[in-house]
């Protein structure tokens, strides 16, 4: 099997994870999160989005979390919006990475936003300027491009067109979002395979929700493709809010026992991450679907043959 031997984990549970939660978080307990991520080695944390209160209240205070949190160099903190007013906000709070994003669905989006994908891209533009005027890094995602509840397949020419529109505007990070869960490992790997051949200026990211079971084995797929990032959410907290049934991101902790256990690099701390995901479930008081959490590490399971208790 080719794989890399060293990828990126992009820890998107304090935004993604949270914003699908009915519990708000206190600004307290988000720093508290943040930067216990930060102590266990992530090198990009998706802190929170800026969008309007009424629209996700769980992301109101990100503005607050951001002046709060002890960054680290080396260490990205980026944020989601949804237009100008969006960056503003993070210009004011000290976020130095933003990032845009758009529906692979036409009929999603004509209905949210009245606008084609490549429209609402197109429509960038300008943010993207002021961003890079401000040194201000900024990337873009796209979500369903695997698949939507509304077409359900999503022609890859349409998706490179929406790529093309970015690269357009200016963006050249450009993230692939299942946020649908529609995805599927041989889809992911042949999507991924002509997208870098076509697009080869793109830095690609991949984010899976693991709403039928299938979000580290598209991880797999997506290695064996040639990605290297990966966004991740602890306990496996979060989903899509606007899209039917598309809860839960696949897991920080699985996700990174894999790794750890096929011997790839990551940099982040095992034992520390399932200390924070174990403290954000205590804190939302529910359980979540994350296997680590119920079964724990490969290695801590060594067992007496007589007794079958654990050694």
């Amino acid at each position: 099997m080719n794989l890399p031997k060293k990828v990126v984990l992009c820890e998107v549970g304090p935004r993604d994870g949270l914003q699908n939660e009915p519990k708000i978080l206190s600004v307290e307990e988000k720093v508290k999160l943040i930067d216990s991520i930060t102590d266990s080695g992530f090198k990009v944390i998706e802190v929170g989005s800026f969008m309007h209160p009424k629209a996700v209240p769980q992301m109101a205070s990100t503005d607050e979390v951001f002046k709060k949190i002890k960054t680290k160099d080396g260490v990205e903190y980026r944020a989601l919006i949804a237009n100008m007013k969006g960056l503003e906000r993070a210009m004011d709070c000290g976020c130095r990475k933003v990032k845009l994003n758009v529906s692979a669905s036409k009929s999603h989006n004509l209905a949210n936003l009245n606008r084609t994908p490549e429209q609402s891209v197109a429509g960038f533009k300008e943010t993207v300027q002021a961003a890079a005027s401000c040194n201000i890094e900024i990337s873009g995602s796209i979500s369903m491009p695997f698949g939507s509840p509304w077409e359900h397949e999503i022609p890859v020419d349409d998706v490179k067109k929406i790529v093309q529109a970015y690269i357009d505007a200016g963006v050249t990070e450009i993230s692939l979002s299942d946020a649908s869960g529609m995805a599927v490992p041989s889809q992911v790997y042949n999507i991924c395979t002509e997208m870098q051949k076509e697009f080869p200026m793109v830095k690609w990211i991949l984010h899976f929700h693991n709403t039928r079971g299938l979000g580290v084995a598209n991880i797999i797929a997506g290695m064996q493709a040639g990605i290297t990032w990966f966004d991740t959410s602890f306990a496996g907290v979060g989903g899509c809010p606007f899209v039917p049934g598309a809860a839960g991101n696949v897991s920080t902790e699985d996700v990174l026992h894999m790794l750890d256990e096929m011997n790839i690099e990551t940099g982040i701390d095992l034992d520390n991450t399932i200390l924070i995901s174990k403290m954000l479930v205590k804190i939302l008081g529910h359980s979540t679907d994350s296997y680590i959490l119920r079964a724990g590490k490969s290695k801590d399971l060594i067992l007496d043959l007589p007794t079958g208790q654990k050694k």
